[in-house]
């Protein structure tokens, strides 16, 4: 199958939108899990409509809007038609409750909020008008639950449109369009600015990262109002690859369209790998998607046999990442890599993307030596909406400390070893939680873990390991868990010495593991 040619050159989302109409006007971009599809034609029309609609409720260039909606077309349509009018949009994701979404509310002094209503048992309408009485700064509601073309959805002729804004010539003059928010794990979520020339950089790596094939077709079941929305948009405009959105993922239906529509790519995050996985295991007897080739994702670390397991069983190869909501592509595996490099890292950096390893003195590390990873490019973020946050990220160089250790090895590639917070500190020498945790998913028993580091009056700290099991297997013990640690030839010091099995791991919108949960419960 030939390589598919991407459409370069646009410096905006609504310039790459408008091109690729233009290029591959009948070509269906999009379709969802009801049935419906739009050609790339289709699209740039309803999104000039809405953006009319959007127009004639007040809505310019530069009105801050924060919107929270699933993975619907009218989604993808309506960020777009405020990409089309220029405003700055919020998007909030949707599992988010009334706490993160009003802080963001206020955070970005936001003039609109638009909601779908009611959406899986949650009435959305409700506090979005709690929450424009409790605003210091007040914003104007917008109920968005029809469909594209119904009454109730934003609409109008586009003739009276104005001309979209002009693209900088200068990246350093770029308007902030877009404020994201950080995942908000250990505290309320952050701002976090970025421009369409950012967004277009890291989807544009994306796709040469993911070697799409002519006639490619993606499943894709990640919010869009992750930073992973415009990533995925992006490289689905650029390499003309049919998308097809889900809701919500749900293990059985995924694969269900996965079948359907002959997809080649799916994927998210770790969690949804391995509950892809367990459908397979749960008909073992023939592959469970013929056309499927590769899962893509990030978000968190990938456990090494993980990688070997999928391949074995399911004839499917992960093409991992590692990115960040201030840089929402960093690196990224490629079908052209070898399985040692799918498995054991985390990918060579995308196209424009650099990648720094520096010690704790702030000198440069060798190849395979450990430090702090910093990260520069066209894709990173311009800041926090916190200033003193902004001020605190960069180094002098303009490199962003994105907290996390890793390696580059001789090859290239980078491996993420963990958090700098993440190193549990026993005895006085480091303990890095993800090397452990690797070792341990590599036990049959073990569906997911996290290994923390818990207050220890003798050795500082000691190492916790949290287990959720897999279907059906017995309960592991601290001895079982150290047998395997020294089977595996695991250096003692780095042997939980405390198991904890629990039903579910508390997880955040983006499927990872909240650790600080886990230490708050059992310190």
């Amino acid at each position: 199958m030939a390589a598919a040619e991407p459409l370069l050159g646009a410096r905006t989302l609504w310039e790459l939108v408008d091109r690729r109409a233009a290029a591959t006007p009948d070509h269906t971009i999009l379709s969802d899990e009801h049935g419906r599809h739009l050609t790339c034609a289709e699209l740039r029309d309803e999104i000039e409509r809405c953006a009319a609609g959007l127009f004639d409720l007040g809505i310019r260039a530069g009105t801050t809007v924060s919107w929270q909606l699933p993975s619907r077309f009218e989604t993808v349509v309506l960020s777009c038609a405020l990409a089309r009018l220029g405003a700055v949009q919020n998007p909030i994701i949707p599992i988010y409750g009334a706490r993160e979404a009003g802080a963001m509310l206020d955070q970005s002094a936001s003039e609109w909020f638009v909601v779908p209503g009611t959406w899986r048992g949650v009435d959305y309408t409700a506090m979005a008008e709690k929450l424009c009485g409790e605003s210091a700064h007040g914003f104007a509601p917008l109920v968005v639950d029809a469909r594209l073309g119904d009454p109730g959805f934003p609409n109008a002729d586009p003739a009276g449109l104005p001309e979209p804004p002009v693209p900088a010539d200068d990246p350093a003059d770029e308007q902030i369009r877009w404020i994201y928010t950080t995942s908000g794990t250990t505290s309320l979520p952050k701002g976090v600015l970025h421009t369409d020339g950012a967004l277009l950089a890291a989807g544009t790596g994306l796709g040469y990262a993911l070697e799409f094939q002519a006639g490619d077709t993606i499943v894709f079941p990640v919010p869009w109002a992750h930073i992973g929305g415009p990533d995925g948009l992006v490289a689905l405009l650029t390499w003309g690859i049919h998308t097809v959105l889900m809701e919500m993922f749900v293990p059985a239906r995924a694969v269900e369209l996965i079948r359907e529509y002959g997809a080649a790519y799916t994927g998210g995050a770790t969690a949804m790998y391995q509950a892809l996985l367990a459908e397979q295991r749960a008909r073992p007897d023939e592959p469970l998607v013929p056309t499927l080739r590769h899962f893509m994702g990030g978000g968190g670390p990938k456990p090494p046999e993980l990688f070997f397991e999928v391949q074995r069983e399911m004839g499917v190869r992960i093409v991992h990442g590692y990115g960040m909501t201030e840089c929402p592509m960093i690196t990224n595996g490629s079908p052209s890599d070898t399985d040692e490099q799918l498995a054991y890292t985390d990918g060579a950096p995308i196209r424009d993307c650099e990648v720094r390893i520096v010690r704790e003195d702030g000198t440069l590390a060798a190849p395979g030596e450990e430090g702090a990873v910093r990260v520069r490019g066209p894709m990173l973020f311009r800041g926090y909406l916190d200033p003193a946050q902004t001020a605190e990220a960069f180094d002098a160089d303009g490199f962003f400390a994105t907290g996390d250790l890793g390696v580059v090895r001789e090859d290239g590639h980078l491996a993420v070893t963990g958090r700098t917070k993440d190193v549990i500190i026993r005895k006085g020498e480091n303990v890095g939680a993800q090397e452990v945790e690797a070792v341990l998913y590599e036990h049959p028993s073990v569906g997911a873990v996290a290994v923390i580091g818990l207050p220890d009056a003798e050795r500082g700290e000691r190492v916790c390991a949290v287990i959720e099991l897999v279907d059906g297997a017995a309960p592991l013990t601290l001895a079982d868990v150290q047998a395997h640690c020294r089977n595996v030839g695991l250096s003692q010091r780095k042997w939980p010495e405390q198991v904890e099995v629990v039903d579910a791991m508390p997880r955040n919108p983006t499927m990872k593991i909240l650790k600080f949960q886990l230490k708050e419960q059992y310190s």
